[in-house]
């Protein structure tokens, strides 16, 4: 059993630095290590490993992946909340619904869906406008790279705390509330929990399906990728839009500097120009 931590080497610190890059697009740079060192000692000690070496090896060479997966979700920030940057879920049922109310369906894709709070809130937010209207059917396709934030996710669960920030008549038409042993907790509707589909996905990996969605959330992740990264991954989801498709990124990012396809709309909101419009390209 190892008690005491041992010392985070600049060796180790490259080694978890670059294999982070590799695998995720994540970028540690320098100064990062105490946070590396913090931050992992967890599986140090669970794992009993007497050096962040050996606990590398161990990452490296498990076939399953779910010691890499683990290591990333140390690494990386799983904050979230119900109608969090509540702008955007403005902008989304004033702004960017009303265009679709004449089509079937309606496909978004929250890409970094942690628990499952953003998600929830964009369909949540759509059913609220939308009312009795049975179309556009919403669909969401929920995506994270983490195995543990998607298992929370899939059950919809939450407990009075994480969804005070509703209004109290969403809670009351859009939950279940939990009685006896679950006095306090409030689960999504099967009804609408149905319409989103939970699957994990790298945004480093060639993207699944071939769905060109209206909408998709990829909020608070680039704050993680270097530029080079951040230009691939924008480019990337920007051709898993249609034409007049919206980007929403958090408010904390920005795409400035970095080349793309998409107009700017409003801070943290882009869109995919509509076949024949002028392209103006923005660089970061």
């Amino acid at each position: 059993m190892v008690t005491e931590i041992p010392e985070l080497k600049p060796r180790d610190f490259a080694m978890f630095r670059d294999l982070a890059y590799q695998k995720f697009g994540l970028d540690l740079r320098q100064g990062k290590e105490r946070l590396v060192s913090s931050r992992l000692s967890k599986h140090i000690r669970a794992g009993g490993f007497s050096s962040f070496d050996e606990y590398f090896r161990h990452v490296s060479g498990d076939s399953t992946g779910e010691a890499l997966i683990a290591m990333i979700d140390s690494l990386t920030t799983n904050h979230t909340s119900f109608l969090r940057e509540q702008q955007h879920f403005q902008f989304l049922t004033e702004t960017v619904l009303p265009a679709y109310l004449d089509r079937p369906k309606m496909d978004i894709w929250c890409a970094a869906s942690s628990t499952g709070e953003e998600p929830y809130s964009i369909l949540l937010s759509l059913c609220n406008e939308l009312g009795a209207r049975r179309a556009p059917d919403v669909r969401i396709q929920a995506s994270d790279i983490s195995t543990r934030v998607l298992a929370v996710a899939r059950k919809g669960v939450y407990s009075a705390e994480r969804v005070a920030a509703l209004p109290p008549d969403w809670l009351r038409r859009f939950f279940l509330r939990g009685e006896g042993r679950s006095q306090g907790l409030y689960r999504v509707k099967p009804d609408l929990a149905a319409k989103v589909e939970f699957r994990r996905v790298n945004l480093m990996d060639p993207f699944p399906g071939s769905v060109a969605y209206q909408v998709i959330f990829c909020r608070n992740v680039m704050i993680y990728f270097d530029q080079k990264t951040q230009e691939d991954v924008v480019n990337r989801l920007a051709a898993c839009l249609e034409p007049g498709g919206y980007l929403f990124v958090g408010h904390a990012e920005s795409l400035t500097g970095i080349r793309h396809e998409l107009q700017y709309v409003k801070p943290a909101v882009y869109q995919k120009p509509v076949s024949g419009a002028p392209i103006k390209r923005r660089a970061i």
